[in-house]
């Protein structure tokens, strides 16, 4: 009697270039990676509001910092790195949270749509109270 072998062939997957061989992959963990940006510049912020309760030297310290070139790098690819993960995020929305009235579910042009409208609108208010217009 032939021996069976019992145990279930398992392919090699390599644990740190797994997503490299497929594009859907890729760009999902572009997508995670944007978070790590968007995390550093919470910090910046909450850095920030911490030195306006140090007083205004420490405030105007803070804001000579963020006139450096490198920091000045860094909120240009933060600013990327949002707008990459904002626009993914919208054009998942309809998969992550359809939305069904009565028997039809509402089309997915609809709901990323209103995404980008409520994104514009929130832009102009903030750009409007910024006091750029």
């Amino acid at each position: 009697m032939a021996k069976v072998n019992s145990k279930p062939y398992q392919r090699e997957i390599s644990n740190t270039r797994w997503y490299w061989r497929n594009e859907t992959y890729m760009r999902y963990i572009a997508r995670e990676l944007t978070c790590v940006f968007i995390g550093i510049y919470t910090v910046v912020l909450l850095v920030g509001i911490w030195r306006l309760s140090q007083g205004q030297v420490a405030y105007e310290t803070f804001l000579q910092a963020l006139r450096s070139p490198m920091s000045i790098v860094f909120h240009l690819v933060a600013l990327a790195f949002s707008v990459y993960h904002s626009v993914t995020w919208f054009n998942l929305t309809p998969k992550a949270l359809p939305i069904q009235i009565g028997e039809q579910f509402v089309a997915d042009r609809v709901i990323i749509g209103a995404h980008y409208l409520g994104w514009a609108v929130v832009s102009v208010v903030f750009i409007f109270l910024a006091g750029v217009f």
